[in-house]
């Protein structure tokens, strides 16, 4: 008996001992998946997109359309929220413009930067790629005055801005930008390689190469080309990009780009890629309406037709959380319009879809340090934030 004794007492001892600031983690729920008001005394105007900072200090970061991102403690039942930064005098926001992008700097405990995408007019609309820092005195405080500007492209039209950044495994940052809007891309955008809309850019923000104040990976598709290719390119052919996510574990890079007027899409962005836009919707043919070449194009990994309702995919994650064992890989997503959420399997080049819940206007997913998931649900008044459980 003695020798049982003793390995509990270690146990205990161990468990004891644990980081009071480190949080276990959860354990698996048992029952049915459910959505879930963890914060229910918190309320969004216009909530666009959701993020963590890699510091672990366990806050969630709520980017409001108007300028605003809010910042709160992720512990379930937190009912007070900080407004960390407020830019709403330094952009035009409403419909698809506004400020719609944010991602932390991979050593942001160290240098305290994070980067934002926002609409502007200067004096037509165009697109803004800037750094901020922290504040060296709160750190649920942006420091207003330190933007620095990094990257402008001009918004042929108020539609189609895309806007959601993302910091990749290698430590660039990607960027993905709409065709710039109106209906069918009419100035053929996404398949111009010398401008930057209808892409997914990729860009050194470490390393910037005058006059740039960032830098080209020297593995960008286009680097050094002779033929006006814009260098930031790392794949084009998209229509409106609404939400990208990069799996935690694999490094794969997963993109939902909104259809025309038939069909939505989901795409694994990979370099040097084409994903077909204005030439197809799809896997259907656009601009030719018939006979159209997919030589040279790069196919969905799945489509879902508007027919039922779904007219506007908002992208989301692969799950690599805790709660859920069973979906583990699998890539969580849903449609602005409809309000469905579906759970996507893709395995073997072979995709199968299934139904979790029908809700709201969902126009974000969040992921907190642990791998759990969040819902944005977009109200001009009383915007929330839902957890998946």
């Amino acid at each position: 008996m003695r020798p049982y004794f003793i390995f509990i007492f270690s146990l205990l001892l161990i468990t004891c001992k644990r980081d009071e600031n480190q949080n276990p983690p959860p354990e698996p729920e048992p029952g049915e998946p459910q959505l879930v008001d963890v914060f229910p005394n918190l309320r969004f105007v216009s909530p666009v997109e959701v993020a963590t900072a890699p510091d672990n200090r366990n806050r969630l970061f709520v980017v409001q359309q108007g300028g605003q991102i809010e910042v709160f403690n992720a512990q379930e039942g937190t009912n007070s929220k900080t407004t960390f930064l407020n830019i709403s005098g330094r952009l035009v926001s409403g419909g698809e413009t506004g400020l719609l992008g944010l991602a932390f700097h991979p050593n942001y405990t160290a240098n305290g930067f994070f980067y934002v995408y926002y609409t502007r007019n200067n004096p037509g609309l165009e697109s803004v790629v800037s750094r901020f820092r922290v504040s060296n005195n709160n750190i649920n405080q942006a420091d207003a005055n330190s933007e620095e500007i990094l990257l402008t492209f001009a918004q042929p039209f108020d539609n189609h801005n895309g806007g959601c950044i993302k910091f990749g495994k290698d430590g660039y940052l990607y960027i993905a930008s709409g065709d710039g809007g109106r209906s069918g891309d009419p100035q053929n955008n996404a398949q111009n390689l010398t401008n930057l809309l209808g892409k997914i850019l990729r860009i050194d923000v470490d390393n910037p190469q005058s006059p740039l104040k960032y830098g080209i990976p020297n593995d960008n598709p286009f680097k050094n080309n002779n033929l006006r290719r814009r260098e930031e390119i790392y794949a084009y052919g998209l229509r409106n990009p609404w939400k990208m996510s990069f799996d935690r574990q694999t490094g794969a890079l997963w993109a939902a780009d909104v259809g025309q007027g038939a069909i939505e899409e989901i795409d694994i962005i990979e370099s040097g890629k084409n994903y077909g836009w204005r030439i197809r919707e799809g896997n259907a043919c656009y601009n030719p309406s018939s006979d159209c070449s997919s030589d040279g194009l790069t196919a969905p990994i799945y489509t879902y037709s508007q027919s039922n309702g779904d007219r506007s995919i908002t992208g989301g994650y692969v799950y690599r959380g805790s709660f859920r064992q069973a979906w583990q890989g699998k890539y969580i997503y849903g449609d602005y319009v409809s309000g469905r959420i579906w759970l996507l399997t893709y395995e073997n080049n072979r995709a199968t879809n299934q139904l979790l819940w029908n809700i709201d206007n969902i126009s974000s997913f969040g992921e907190d340090q642990a791998g759990e998931l969040y819902v944005c649900i977009y109200d001009n008044i009383e915007g929330r934030l839902l957890k998946i459980k």
